[in-house]
């Protein structure tokens, strides 16, 4: 990995590289503390961290010098002085205007904007990635096995949510990947809602959509079920998402587009006369955020590599109604995807 970003500073005309970055900083160094700086030159790589984090960089972040210092800036100043740095690469997309200004006042250096420095290697997981992220998905999967038996007319949103999470820090998760999303009857048309109050009643469709972050690692899954026995209407929507579903996850080859892989999904809800209802992506990449490259999308334009992770979640909305969105989270194999996502995607009729 640092050999790789060597060259691409080399290819960049760049001596050195910072990065303020969180995600970044992580993982590079493998360092979990909230504050720190990454520099990496041609024969260094350096973390800059303050007294609160200095011992525990030290045991995390192995093969990097660490550095102790209250002021980062201060310090890198003082990295590129003493190494000669004229030209120094950034993470554009991860400053701020002011910060870029203070830096130009600061550092006395051509200071070289970068888009995707990190996130193009971050794109394609290690097999220790892959494990971690395994791992979430087997706990999200087994708290909703857990989490099945409880829903029911006159339960709530809010106290499934926190079911949810509930079982999945038992489980072993150091926290929630991102809010989890449980809406019944017509707020199931809300792909993004916040689960409330209003009591789960006969005939909904209710939408689970969670994950659990492992070791720094997300997973994202959702399932939809219905309580009562399903009408044909339920039945229709929820066959045609699970078709759309499963038709993207046969889409999901090396070398493909994002866009390719989101037009066969999104062809079929549209040909079923549903295609206004479908509003958002196909899927994206999972991996230490949430919300990664690549992009299953009408935009989405990167090819798909071995090693890449991304969920498949199409999804039909309909006003006043309800939704259904069905959500498994695949890695990108030589020939195809395997499936991370064990819990079964047979419509489940609470009874």
């Amino acid at each position: 990995m640092l050999e790789q970003i060597r060259q691409k500073l080399s290819e960049l005309n760049c001596q050195a590289f910072v990065s303020t970055n969180r995600i970044s900083r992580r993982y590079l160094t493998k360092f979990t503390g909230s504050a720190g700086l990454v520099w990496i030159d041609q024969i260094n790589q350096i973390l800059i961290t303050d007294f609160r984090y200095t011992e525990q960089a030290t045991e995390q972040a192995v093969g990097w010098q660490v550095l102790e210092d209250n002021n980062f800036l201060d310090r890198v100043a003082a990295l590129i002085k003493e190494h000669n740095i004229t030209r120094l690469a950034f993470e554009s997309e991860f400053i701020t205007v002011a910060e870029y200004q203070t830096w130009q006042s600061k550092l006395g250096v051509d200071l070289v904007s970068t888009e995707n420095f990190i996130l193009d290697f971050r794109m394609v997981k290690t097999p220790e990635e892959i494990q971690f992220i395994s791992q979430a998905a087997k706990i999200a999967d087994q708290a909703f096995a857990k989490l099945l038996p409880l829903i029911k007319p006159g339960v709530q949103e809010i106290e499934i949510a926190l079911e949810l999470e509930y079982q999945m820090k038992k489980l072993g998760a150091a926290g929630l990947a991102f809010d989890s999303i449980v809406a019944g009857g017509p707020r199931g048309a809300l792909p993004h809602a916040v689960p409330g109050n209003r009591p789960f009643q006969v005939g909904d469709f209710v939408v689970m959509d969670f994950g659990c972050n492992y070791q720094g690692y997300c997973s994202d899954m959702t399932r939809t079920v219905v309580i009562g026995e399903p009408t044909d209407k339920h039945l229709e929507i929820y066959n045609l998402v699970l078709k759309a579903q499963l038709a993207g996850l046969a889409a999901v080859q090396p070398g493909r587009t994002g866009q390719e892989v989101d037009q066969v999904a999104r062809d079929i809800i549209a040909e079923a006369g549903y295609g206004d209802n479908f509003g958002h992506s196909l899927g994206h990449g999972v991996g230490l955020e949430i919300h990664e490259e690549p992009r299953l999308s009408k935009t989405g334009n990167i090819v798909l590599q071995p090693g890449m992770v991304v969920t498949v979640e199409p999804g039909v909305y309909l006003s006043g109604w309800g939704g259904v969105r069905i959500e498994d989270l695949v890695v990108v194999t030589e020939t195809g995807c395997q499936i991370l996502s064990q819990t079964s995607k047979e419509l489940h009729i609470i009874e």
